[in-house]
């Protein structure tokens, strides 16, 4: 077991945090709707040698352009890369089309980046982007239209089905990516592609920029077009839209199965299971920040 999330009014004993923290099992409890309320781990084996060459990065311009930069065209390439196996799958001509589109607009905009100099610009480019991806992502839904209708992305709260499965995927990512962090001895919260704000795990969030469409997304539309969750899966409340509690299970049982699966790390070349992917990747860029490596390599999906 690497991590427990709880949610809603979970209540849970000292001796079983003892339980965890001895064995680093991180806790991290969050509402019905998935919001983020903290998190109980054992004690971080935090290299301060480390940390302070990634808070002296943080503070260089160029390192920072050209680490965001790195970040970003994989971000891309993934996404764009899920929206080409979506075409091919595709049996829609006019859906075939737009998502062939999208991703020639994306490929366009990953040329720009090359040529960028500022981190906001970059940051620019990254809205522009996903603006075009989740443009066409209702395309990459074949079955049951209606229900799974998807417009635009909405975070908080969820305004449809698909956005509270998105979400609710996103976050456990998350949970995988800063519990890889802390356990490489890197500081979560210290990141450069997100803007550093108190309790925002900015550098979680930046390694997970080239996981979501990968990791997140294929296994959003697979869960949908297999028919694998059903409208009466998600409850809607003034708070927003979440899955039921059955269909919580169901997709956190599919997110671990998935999780098991062995790929190549692109990189490594050597075969890892999908759930390594966040602590290799922590361990790359904690080499990078070391200088053992001459750049962070970011996990390119193929």
């Amino acid at each position: 077991i690497e991590s427990i999330i709880c949610f809603g009014n979970t209540t849970i004993s000292t001796p079983f945090i003892a339980f965890c923290g001895e064995r680093n099992i991180g806790l991290s409890f969050h509402s019905d709707y998935g919001k983020f309320y903290g998190r109980i781990y054992g004690p971080v084996s935090g290299n301060v040698l480390l940390r302070k060459k990634q808070f002296i990065n943080i503070d260089n311009h160029q390192f920072t352009v050209d680490f965001v930069r790195m970040i970003l065209y994989d971000k891309l390439a993934n996404s764009k890369n899920l929206l080409l196996r979506s075409k091919r799958e595709h049996f829609d001509e006019n859906a075939k089309a737009k998502l062939g589109e999208a991703a020639e607009q994306i490929a366009s905009l990953a040329q720009q980046l090359a040529d960028i100099t500022q981190v906001d610009s970059l940051r620019g480019i990254e809205g522009v982007a996903a603006s075009t991806y989740f443009g066409v992502f209702d395309c990459m839904i074949k079955t049951n239209k209606e229900d799974f209708r998807f417009i635009t992305r909405s975070k908080r709260p969820p305004e449809n089905n698909v956005n509270a499965l998105l979400s609710f995927l996103y976050m456990l990512l998350k949970n995988d990516m800063q519990s890889a962090l802390e356990s490489v001895g890197l500081d979560p919260a210290a990141g450069f592609l997100h803007t550093l704000r108190p309790g925002r795990p900015s550098l979680a969030l930046d390694l997970m920029e080239e996981l979501r469409a990968p990791l997140c997304d294929r296994l959003a539309l697979s869960l949908i077009n297999l028919n694998q969750l059903k409208p009466d899966d998600f409850v809607q409340d003034p708070s927003g839209i979440s899955l039921t509690d059955k269909a919580r299970k169901m997709v956190l049982n599919e997110w671990q199965t998935r999780k098991q699966e062995n790929i190549t790390h692109p990189f490594l070349q050597e075969k890892i299971p999908i759930g390594l992917i966040p602590f290799v990747q922590a361990q790359l860029l904690a080499r990078f920040f070391r200088g053992d490596l001459d750049q962070y390599p970011p996990f390119l999906w193929r």
